[in-house]
């Protein structure tokens, strides 16, 4: 007999043998034909799978959230059995659920099109319909290589062979197609349910490896109810007219191109967003103790050694060599260089804490497959600080960057919807005994600043725990932005001391932490967050004057010098086009106020303003406008 406990606490005993539908119809035959997965000792596996052992216990209906990812799974296999049936001589290789949804590689010499997905998608629905069985199959590793080269499956036998010697094959039969899975699955294809799509095609290497054959990969979205797919294809639908690489085109941001992979080119209005942002940056960063400092962009070799970065990040670094025979490095992060700057001279217990900061350039090889426009690059700045402290400052620190951290993702339009805590990673420094206190430490910190943080368990960086910022944008995507980092390696590494009131050395805790991440992602995010529509405060070009003859021409050209000389980013639109042409250009750059004036303006020392997004036109005098616009330009920071 075995012994499961349920959620409600109670222990029941079944017969060695049993599967999670047998117990399910021991408590009702309709709970039974209703339950999609077995949950046993937090593992999610079959409902007809044999339940070896004991445990706790609890069944998966199919609209529970949890099972999302398995909808996701079925709906990848379901597609993979189609596509095979529509086109034979395809291979399948690998095809998981992912966030929002599931894809699936395909080796096949002809290129698959975007046509071809609603015949897709047709089949896909005729084998939901058919509710085939999904049922797990224990293989011989020799049995199964032998197999899958014989259908031709070339790349499931490679898949096969690399797998650890221990490891347990096992295969998923679907009505008369298999495949190569871990699972679980649901009892049935029916539980895959209507509420999918396919999405696009993209190319993929066979294990992300360039070198190795170029496969194409089929995405979809999958959901447990057609109310939720919808939902799902009009966020997405939303976020392209958001995609920071067309607004950024449109708005002449910035550019990036094939010569500078992974590199920005800021165009003049993209950098005057950026100095406003930096500027902001620095304000806050002046205001919370910080000081500001500048490391070098290259150092040797021996340097990125001992600070272990040479063995950890060496195939995301920029190497060069010299002349001289030197090897040098691109820096890929800030923190090593800012322990130089702490270790000249001696240093007090009193000087605790240094809360040093830095807009430090960066570099990592990221690979070309992987960029994103400013979301993933290879060259970006980080709004980086490091705060050394004792480890009695440890909570107080991290809490008041909590609240700093919060505060500027308000003030950029961010909501923070929690704050995640990465506990201990399975490969990781330290004892035990050092995690369970410097994770106690961590969530100490965020319950002090007011949170109750989110644990991500095995998250953690290498050497420590670690606070990441989840912020919520304006169609409620979710972005990880900030973090707050503990660590005592790298100061044990680089021997940072201190004299404490005992006299003697002792090492500082040293807490990395970053607000934005990178200027470059942030942007980015912010660029999608407001459409490009950005408030007055940070819009590129805060005031467009435009006139509605040329009689006007040189009031407009006084107007914008008064509204310049009040601190506003002012351009003049003298072009011989009508007034309703210049408005809508200007409202494709995301101009966030026109002033229009003519003649009538112009004999009364008015101007016409209007907002973007609006038909509506306020007139007022030149120094009401002035007025106004001054007080609404001013950064949050700088509001009485």
């Amino acid at each position: 007999m075995i012994d499961l406990k349920f959620p409600d606490g109670a222990v029941r005993q079944y017969p060695d043998g049993s599967t999670g539908r047998d117990v399910a119809a021991a408590i009702s035959p309709s709970l039974a034909k209703k339950a999609a997965l077995v949950v046993l000792n937090g593992q999610q596996r079959d409902l007809d799978r044999v339940i070896e052992t004991g445990g706790d216990f609890r069944l998966l209906m199919r609209e529970d959230p949890e099972a999302l990812a398995t909808i996701r799974h079925d709906a990848s296999h379901v597609m993979a059995e189609a596509v095979q049936s529509l086109f034979p001589g395809t291979q399948v290789t690998i095809g998981p659920a992912i966030d929002d949804g599931f894809y699936y590689d395909f080796a096949r010499d002809e290129p698959f099109s975007t046509d071809d997905f609603a015949k897709i998608e047709k089949k896909m629905a005729e084998i939901i319909d058919k509710g085939e069985r999904l049922q797990r199959e224990v293989w011989d590793r020799n049995e199964a290589i032998a197999y899958f080269e014989g259908i031709g499956e070339a790349y499931k036998a490679e898949l096969i062979r690399d797998l650890p010697e221990t490891e347990t094959i096992t295969v998923y039969r679907q009505g008369e197609w298999l495949d190569l899975c871990r699972g679980p699955h649901f009892p049935n294809t029916r539980f895959v349910g209507k509420a999918f799509k396919l999405t696009k095609l993209a190319g993929a290497y066979w294990r992300g490896d360039s070198s190795r054959a170029q496969l194409q990969r089929i995405y979809g979205t999958a959901w447990a109810t057609r109310e939720d797919l919808e939902a799902y294809l009009l966020r997405i639908e939303e976020a392209e007219k958001r995609d920071h690489r067309k607004l950024g085109k449109a708005m002449e941001l910035f550019h990036m191109q094939e010569e500078g992979r992974g590199m920005v080119f800021w165009h003049p209005k993209g950098w005057v967003l950026w100095r406003v942002l930096e500027a902001y940056m620095r304000r806050r960063l002046d205001a919370a103790g910080y000081v500001e400092v500048k490391t070098p962009q290259v150092l040797d070799r021996k340097f990125w050694e001992q600070s272990g970065h040479w063995d950890k990040y060496r195939p995301n670094m920029f190497v060069c060599e010299t002349v001289e025979g030197e090897e040098l490095s691109l820096k890929p992060m800030n923190c090593p260089g800012h322990v130089q700057i702490f270790d000249q001279g001696q240093r007090s217990y009193r000087e605790l804490p240094l809360r040093m900061a830095e807009f430090g350039a960066c570099h990592r090889y990221e690979p070309s497959g992987s960029l994103h426009g400013l979301m993933r690059v290879r060259g970006f700045t980080q709004d980086d600080a490091h705060i050394f402290c004792r480890e009695d400052q440890i909570v107080e620190e991290t809490a008041e960057f909590i609240k700093l951290a919060r505060s500027v993702h308000a003030d950029l339009g961010m909501e923070t919807a929690y704050i995640s805590l990465g506990t201990r990673p399975e490969n990781r420094a330290g004892s035990d005994e050092f995690w369970d206190k410097a994770e106690a430490l961590m969530a100490e910190a965020a319950r002090a600043a007011g949170t109750e943080p989110v644990v991500t368990e095995g998250d953690g960086a290498f050497y420590a725990p670690k606070l990441d910022f989840i912020v919520k944008d304006a169609i409620g995507r979710e972005w990880t932005c900030g973090t707050i980092q503990l660590d005592y390696v790298l100061p044990e590494r680089l021997d940072a001391t201190y004299i404490a009131e005992d006299g003697q050395k002792h090492r500082p805790v040293m807490l990395h932490r970053a607000i934005l991440g990178s200027f470059e992602r942030f942007i980015g995010i912010m660029i999608e967050n407001y459409a490009g529509a950005f408030p007055l405060w940070l819009a590129p070009v805060q005031v467009v004057v435009a006139t509605i003859t040329s009689d006007a021409d040189e009031y407009a050209e006084a107007t914008a010098a008064k509204l310049r000389a009040a601190g506003l980013r002012v351009e003049v639109d003298l072009r011989n086009e009508k007034v309703g042409y210049k408005v809508r250009e200007h409202s494709v750059g995301k101009v966030p106020v026109i002033a229009v004036v003519g003649r009538n303006e112009a004999a009364e020392g008015k101007v016409a303003i209007r907002r973007l997004g609006s038909q509506a036109q306020e007139l007022l005098t030149l120094d009401e406008a002035i007025a106004a616009l001054t007080t609404e330009a001013l950064a949050p920071d700088l509001r009485g």
